[in-house]
């Protein structure tokens, strides 16, 4: 798996590859500062985990750190102005929830939708990442299963009462998800990441996350139609 990117000669070093990584790698900072921020939220508003909300949000505070280094170490800074424009939706959706006391709202935004995400687009990048990013990456997505496995084990103990809310939110929020696919499509090309790999493992991921929720096979389906038509 790791010859991938030698395989494919990717240039880390021409201008091309470095300036789609400045947007890239600003999307996983990024995306690393907002969970983190949301996992400080979280903990707020489920005080019985506070303690482990707070752990979470302090990984994802070491990921973004990580990330950091990957764009030093290729000499790239990153465009995080673009990063933030980017994941705006999800954040403005998550503000809200929280801002009205939406629990379920926000663990299906982050501990669902923004970690299988992640998840997917890392480990897309994995095989086709420079030695450096490599090494990061591949224990940045050991603990964001960690991450995710919180807010299904959290949803599961609650699904009769959340499903009604998991299904709205879902309807709201996985179309963004469809758009922020397209938006990055060009650049993680760029990066050797194939489109619809990124497509397909997301999915995986999040059919997978609400299935140990509790929601039927059937149930997965049409809840993963929505905004898939954008993709």
């Amino acid at each position: 798996m790791q010859q991938l990117a030698a395989e494919l000669k990717i240039d880390f070093q021409s201008e091309t590859y470095k300036d789609a990584y400045s947007r890239i790698n600003a999307i996983v900072i990024e995306g690393e500062q907002e969970a983190y921020e949301n996992y400080i939220k979280l903990a707020q508003l489920l005080p019985e985990n506070h303690d482990e909300l707070i752990r979470l949000s302090k990984m994802e505070s070491r990921h973004k750190k990580g990330f950091e280094a990957c764009g030093r170490n290729l000499n790239v800074v990153p465009d995080l102005k673009f990063a933030q424009e980017f994941f705006a939706p999800l954040h403005d959706n998550f503000k809200k929830a929280a801002d009205e006391g939406k629990v379920v709202t926000c663990l299906l935004i982050q501990s669902l939708i923004i970690e299988c995400f992640a998840i997917a687009a890392y480990n897309i990048y994995i095989p086709v990442a420079d030695d450096f990013a490599r090494k990061i990456t591949e224990g940045v997505v050991k603990d964001e299963y960690s991450h995710l496995n919180f807010g299904e084990v959290w949803l599961k103990e609650h699904f009769e009462t959340s499903k009604a809310e998991l299904e709205q939110a879902n309807r709201q929020n996985l179309p963004i998800v469809w758009k922020m696919l397209n938006q990055v499509a060009d650049d993680a090309q760029i990066l050797a990441m194939e489109k619809d790999a990124l497509v397909e493992d997301f999915m995986i991921q999040y059919g997978e996350a609400l299935s140990n929720i509790g929601f039927t096979t059937r149930d997965i389906m049409r809840l993963s139609a929505y905004g898939l038509t954008a993709a």
